[in-house]
């Protein structure tokens, strides 16, 4: 075979293992690449290559390895082979490629290197297959460590906290941290995190809408959050001034939506801008899956465990409430055995009424708890207002408040607060908070019982300066068969059900109940929210007061009582449904959603008169259409000429008859259409005005 052949033949092979080669003139500095040497450096093959371009298109954190490799292969004195895998970066189109590149000095006689030759291989095809193998191992050594590290822990926060170290270890993160969303889907709570030495915690309760739109709506509808720098992609009014104070320039936040709802998240932070890659979101999002399996595992066995304990506790709890009222029905029939002193034969029968009195009132509380948990108990609703409820609650856990001598302040709303409720239930509900409060407040403590109209809700507040609750114990208050250590001493008897009970009730009516306390011996204040139902009841009434005639609402402002309540029900029996209130506060509080068509005004009202009423009504709640009527003990012509100067309908001077008052209403109602909405019965909405 000639020369020409072998060299044909070698040409051929090079090309079809796409070597490129390359050849060095060390004298001159030349340098020889061919077009496929050039292509691994991103520059056309129609274009100059020199030994700059070379130095150029060397990726820097592989450079001074490159470099140094090709020095030594032309020194004198090393001589070694220039083998090396490096990365370019594309001189003219930025594309970084992998290189392998082996070559050799060619030396003269004297020593002296004169050329190096050698090839080169495009080699990032292997590199990415490398490195998608390295980054499925590295992610699955992970998720081994972890699942290891978190097998034996049987505590959720030890798992989060777990899991939360070995992934910001993985990533190189700054921070690591597992959040727990509240009910409301805004607020949140970090436990604990994970955070590099010298890195402060960022544990804490956030609102979520404080760190901006886009974090609130990919997290709340269950996608990732994704931000490379902070400050590039997120303005101080979206989110960005929140994220730098607690020191995070680049953050992937992984939420669990539930039902629809944002239940938990984990977040990883980065104090400066990170350019979150594709296997980075990966093992995010593998590692934040398993957690919540795992997370959600660890707490149903607690969860049963606890139920174990708890289980375990009320029986013998039961067993000792049921004994002590039998041991002294016992006796009481012993002793009337052998005893025909008719003068202590009534003591020994009110002892065993007492103490079976006391057995009934056990059995009920477990039947309420297993009807409330089957789902059988069904609230018989009604619209009531608040206050004739307290009222009664007061009266039947009087005997409780008296036996310990307390002292009980009572606070009813200043104006009508109607809810839809059970009155039974509600009754029995806020007895049950009297009775603990009486049980576990010193004797002649302090108890004060309030209830207050606050925006939409009725609020209902029980505070006493009792044993108080540790912050440790709040938490679980409200859970069945829960009884707390440091009230063994007052607790007199019990099963652990009657706050249980409290919360299942209230939650029924759509309410929330919540207690706080300072702890150990700084009293107890428990919190009802009940929805307020004004708007409830206005629906009620307008079909067959529409069909009565001219009907409508009719908002009453009096601070006398009795008035008010019988102007009230006159005006009740002539079909309107009728809103009362005994200052001009609260008739501003209740007016903007009421939309009364008709507004009754005395004018020397307490806090605000009837003018500034008549005033707000229009300017701060804009009801222009509502008529407003003076209804005063002021009657001279000056005083007419001011209400009406100031806007008002008509003035009426006290007493009025009450024909003359109702024909008046009827004519100012007249020209208005009829309320559009159903109503089944005219009601009155407004009642008691203010007790103490």
């Amino acid at each position: 075979m000639s020369l020409r052949e072998r060299e044909e033949q070698l040409r051929l092979a090079i090309d079809a293992a796409e070597v490129g080669l390359w050849d060095v003139d060390v004298a001159t500095n030349t340098l020889y690449w061919p077009a496929r040497v050039k292509a691994m450096f991103g520059i056309s093959p129609e274009a100059d290559a020199t030994l700059d371009d070379f130095v150029a298109c060397l990726h820097p954190v592989d450079a001074p390895e490159v470099l140094r490799a090709f020095a030594a292969a032309q020194d004198p004195a090393i001589r070694t082979v220039y083998d090396v895998e490096y990365r370019t970066i594309g001189k003219e189109d930025g594309i970084v490629r992998w290189v392998a590149a082996k070559g050799r000095g060619i030396f003269d006689d004297a020593g002296q290197c004169i050329r190096a030759i050698g090839t080169a291989i495009d080699i990032t095809l292997r590199k990415q297959a490398e490195a998608v193998q390295n980054a499925t191992q590295r992610r699955l050594d992970l998720l081994n460590r972890i699942e290891h590290a978190t097998r034996p822990l049987v505590d959720a926060l030890d798992v989060m906290q777990t899991t939360a170290q070995l992934l910001g270890e993985h990533l190189g993160a700054t921070r690591c941290a597992y959040a727990d969303v509240e009910p409301d889907n805004d607020r949140f709570t970090i436990r604990s995190d994970w955070a590099r030495p010298g890195v402060p915690s960022s544990a804490g309760v956030y609102s979520l809408d404080l760190f901006g739109s886009q974090a609130r709506v990919n997290l709340r509808n269950g996608r990732h959050l994704v931000v490379h720098d902070v400050d590039r992609e997120l303005g101080d009014d979206d989110g960005g001034s929140m994220f730098n104070a607690i020191g995070i320039k680049a953050i992937v936040c992984a939420g669990l939506v539930k039902g629809g709802r944002l239940v938990a998240m984990m977040a990883i932070h980065q104090s400066v801008p990170r350019q979150w890659s594709e296997e980075d979101l990966r093992v995010i999002t593998e590692v934040v899956e398993r957690c919540w399996t795992h997370i959600e595992r660890v707490r149903d066995a607690a969860m049963l465990r606890e139920q174990d304990r708890r289980k375990d506790e009320f029986l013998v709890t039961l067993a000792h409430e049921l004994r002590n009222p039998i041991a002294p029905m016992l006796y009481a029939i012993a002793l009337m055995k052998r005893e025909q002193d008719p003068s202590r034969l009534a003591r020994r029968i009110d002892v065993i009424e007492r103490q079976a009195a006391h057995m009934v009132r056990l059995v009920d509380d477990l039947l309420d708890v297993s009807r409330i948990n089957r789902g059988l108990v069904e609230l018989k609703r009604e619209l009531i207002d608040i206050a004739p409820l307290l009222v009664q609650a007061v009266e039947a856990a009087t005997p409780a408040l008296e036996g310990s001598r307390h002292r009980l302040t009572l606070q009813l709303p200043g104006m009508t607060a109607p809810v839809n409720a059970d009155p039974a239930r509600l009754v029995q509900v806020v007895t049950n908070l009297l009775n603990n409060a009486a049980k576990y407040t010193p004797d002649e403590g302090d108890i004060r019982l309030s209830s207050w109209v606050e925006g939409s809700l009725v609020v209902i507040e029980l505070e006493d300066n009792g044993l108080g609750i540790p912050p440790e114990d709040q938490v679980r208050l409200f859970d069945l068969f829960t009884q707390l250590p440091h009230t063994g001493q007052k607790a007199h008897g019990g099963l652990g059900i009657g706050l249980s009970l409290v919360k299942s009730l209230v939650e029924m009516h759509d309410g929330r109940v919540t207690v706080r306390s300072g702890g150990l011996n700084q009293g107890s204040t428990f919190r009802i929210e009940l929805p307020l139902a004004v708007s409830l009841a206005a629906r009620q009434t307008v079909t067959q007061a529409a069909a009565a005639g001219n009907c409508g609402r009719v908002l009453i402002v009096e601070d006398n009582l009795d008035g008010l309540r019988t102007l009230m029900e006159l005006l009740q029996s002539n079909g309107h449904t009728v809103l009362g209130v005994p200052d001009g506060p609260a008739a501003l509080r209740v007016a903007g959603e009421w939309q009364p068509d008709l507004a009754l005004l005395d004018l020397g009202l307490p806090l605000m008169d009837g003018y500034e009423v008549a005033a707000r009504l229009r300017s701060d709640l804009g009801l222009k259409d509502t008529r407003i009527v003076a209804l005063t003990g002021w009657g001279t012509e000056q005083d007419r000429a001011k209400t009406t100067a100031a806007g008002f309908h008509a003035h009426l001077t006290k007493p009025v008859a009450p024909e003359r008052l109702l024909q008046l209403i009827d004519d100012l109602l007249r020209p208005r259409d009829a309320d559009p909405h159903s109503r089944t019965s005219p009601t009155v909405v407004g009642l008691d005005a203010g007790r103490a």
